[in-house]
């Protein structure tokens, strides 16, 4: 099924009846360890969900206690109202305060070998990690950075990305990370929505043997804007660069003689701890705000209980920190649980395709989280390259950013688990902050292609669009019925659209934007997006933003863009075009189709470059000009036209297209 639909009642053709129970050896240690224990809790946490979070809670560092758990006047929550803490502080000091501030917290390895295979590796320490990070945040002080102030992030995976994200935390700025792959426009288009003056980028990153240029896309972002004030720059990829007087200084500079001593500042729960830009079904990005305590209390939770954490552990986010993933589950959920948080920098293909197995042979991995895009890609790959290596560390496997199709699940489970992990399928979004639907491995049994059931204080449900619950294996709406502490608390900058996007279509419930169904077991199945967003390889592309980069071609006069099912990425990107001129044939056509993708990817980054493009005259609309999207989107994926077209001004045009 595409993952982009926009209807309320979706059918589902995805029968899968295999069931995998918990380990008993996992559950016996779990902390949550039998499926009694998980309902108990569950119950407990929707009846008296302020008593819950104030138990979890409790395990966190407060400078000083709350006064109220929740307050909550829909769409706006509040929680731990009067509170203040520090992210930063609950990552670092508190861990050094314990007395294991010799234990490691981060291990990253580079990409790059030597000559004889042996990769760069740098283990840091919580003690390592606090001094750096107090550095880097007496810096960003004496730079002019103030509490309140938006930092802008735009880094490769390397410790100073983490770094940064914790400096930040600590003197209360709120910082604004961006991925790597963007391109110059979409960091001038973040920068300029939150107002942000301060600015950290590298020379350069590596990915796939090759060095990539972000001072260069940094510089072409700022020379779109005026806003950057300062420009810290990190030396990695020895890349030679341009550095701008008065504006752009090295990160080493700036550190060298900066005190590794920096109290976390004690920020209030409801401050706001970072920014976080999604793509949305119109050309301009959503800046989502996370604030401090709820945040803090979520992912650290859905840390510890989702992959059930203990000492000994060590965990593995494949992840970029750029996205959601890399923020909750990377670091600000791992990094309080004290277990060794990996970050790697690079693709899973360097210098072999075989470079995931070697990282958790190497490091005796524990618990790993990764995409179905990546497993897909894997499966590919075949099984040689998994069996080159030992992978009997691992306990755990999980899987986030898109529904994982049942034949990955399995492979995943049976080749990278060797049939005794298990997979933990994790729902969630941006705007969620982290985990809503996941197995708790130590008490629920799992069915591939199910992200099972709601994590504790979710009430979570498939309804219709006036609310009511739909019956069982019947497609619906996901809506989110109450309030939890990680829930984003708006858009920045634009009220109308948090509300518009987030809590209209169904009164008084958050709308997460997908279609669901809930069988006979209690567990819930994503079928895809109810909006035109689609979801390739873990994340979310507008469609209007590659429709809008497509148009900025000057050939282009209109496109329209969809998604359809793909075997690696989960879906394509396909993209009717229409030109201001003639249609070429041949080698012209196929010369122009390159040149559109190739301005697409400069425009938004790879991850927009469509990955078909048809170009045609006309496209179906409606007699009022309505494009009929779901037509495109049975024409890209290949299948029959069953639907209604009776609408349309042209039905020929249909035709023409399927022919393309």
């Amino acid at each position: 099924m595409s993952s982009t639909t926009n209807s309320d009642q979706m059918q589902s053709a995805l029968q899968e009846s295999r069931k995998f129970p918990p380990p008993a050896a996992l559950a016996a240690e779990a902390h949550v360890g039998s499926p009694e224990a998980y309902e108990k809790l569950y119950k407990e946490s929707i009846e008296d969900p302020e008593g819950f979070w104030a138990g979890a809670a409790k395990e966190m560092h407060w400078f000083k206690p709350w006064d109220k758990v929740l307050e909550w006047n829909c769409p706006d929550a509040k929680w731990f109202v009067g509170g203040q803490t520090n992210l930063s502080y609950n990552c670092l000091d508190r861990q050094v305060e314990a007395g294991l501030g010799d234990q490691t917290a981060i291990i990253w390895e580079s990409e790059a070998v030597d000559a004889k295979g042996k990769p760069t590796v740098l283990n840091l320490t919580y003690s390592d990690l606090l001094s750096k990070v107090s550095k880097f945040a007496n810096a960003l002080k004496k730079l002019g950075v103030k509490k309140g102030d938006v930092v802008t992030i735009y880094l490769p995976m390397i410790p100073e990305l983490a770094i940064a994200m914790l400096a930040c935390a600590r003197i209360g700025a709120p910082h604004s990370i961006i991925f790597g792959g963007f391109s110059a426009q979409a960091i001038c288009d973040r920068v300029n929505n939150c107002e942000s003056r301060f600015l950290v980028t590298a020379d350069g990153g590596w990915r796939r043997g090759k060095s990539v240029p972000l001072k260069k896309n940094a510089d072409g972002g700022m020379e779109l804007t005026d806003r950057i004030e300062t420009c810290v720059v990190v030396k990695h990829a020895q890349i030679d660069i341009p550095m701008k007087d008065g504006r752009d200084i090295w990160y080493h500079d700036v550190v060298t003689d900066a005190s590794d001593v920096c109290p976390a500042e004690p920020m209030d729960s409801e401050d706001l701890a970072f920014i976080l830009y999604t793509s949305g079904s119109t050309g301009k990005p959503k800046g989502i705000m996370h604030t401090t305590g709820g945040y803090m209390v979520y992912t650290y939770l859905t840390s510890k209980i989702s992959f059930d954490l203990h000492p000994g552990d060590v965990y593995w986010c494949t992840a970029d920190i750029g996205w959601i993933t890399g923020h909750s589950y990377i670091i600000y959920g791992i990094l309080p649980n004290r277990v060794p948080s990996i970050m790697y920098e690079g693709g899973p293909n360097h210098p072999g395709n075989d470079r995931f197995w070697d990282i958790i042979e190497r490091h005796k991995v524990t618990k790993f989280y990764t995409a179905p895009t990546a497993i897909r890609t894997f499966m590919k790959w075949g099984d040689a390259e998994v069996e080159k290596h030992d992978l009997s560390s691992l306990k755990l496997l999980g899987t986030v950013g898109e529904p994982i199709n049942p034949e990955a699940w399995m492979w995943y489970r049976e080749k990278i688990g060797g049939g005794r992990c298990p997979v933990v399928d994790t729902w969630w979004q941006t705007e969620t902050g982290g985990h809503m639907l996941v197995p708790k491995p130590g008490a629920t049994t799992t069915t591939p292609g199910s992200c099972t059931t709601p994590f504790f204080g979710i009430d979570i449900a498939v309804v219709n669009s006036d609310g009511e619950e739909v019956p069982t294996n019947t497609g619906g709406i996901l809506v989110i019925r109450k309030p939890w502490p990680a829930m984003l608390r708006g858009v920045f900058g634009d009220r109308e659209r948090y509300i518009d996007t987030y809590w209209s279509k169904v009164k008084g419930m958050y709308t997460a934007g997908d279609g669901a169904r809930k069988d006979e077991d209690g567990n819930f199945w994503i079928m895809g997006r109810i909006d035109d967003v689609i979801i390739v390889a873990g994340h979310n592309i507008g469609t209007m933003e590659v429709e809008s980069g497509l148009v900025s071609h000057p050939a282009v006069a209109e496109a329209a863009v969809v998604g359809y099912p793909h075997d690696i990425k989960g879906n394509g990107i396909a993209a009717f075009v229409i030109l201001r001129g003639d249609i070429p044939v041949g080698e012209e056509a196929e010369k122009l189709k390159a040149e559109l993708a190739k301005h697409v990817a400069k425009e938004l980054g790879p991850i927009s470059k469509p990955d078909v493009i048809k170009l045609t005259d006309a496209l179906p609309k409606t007699r009022s000009g309505k494009i009929m999207r779901r037509l495109l989107r049975d024409i890209a994926a290949g299948v029959e036209i069953k639907g209604d077209i009776t609408t349309l001004e042209d039905k020929s045009i249909v035709e023409k297209l399927q022919k393309r």
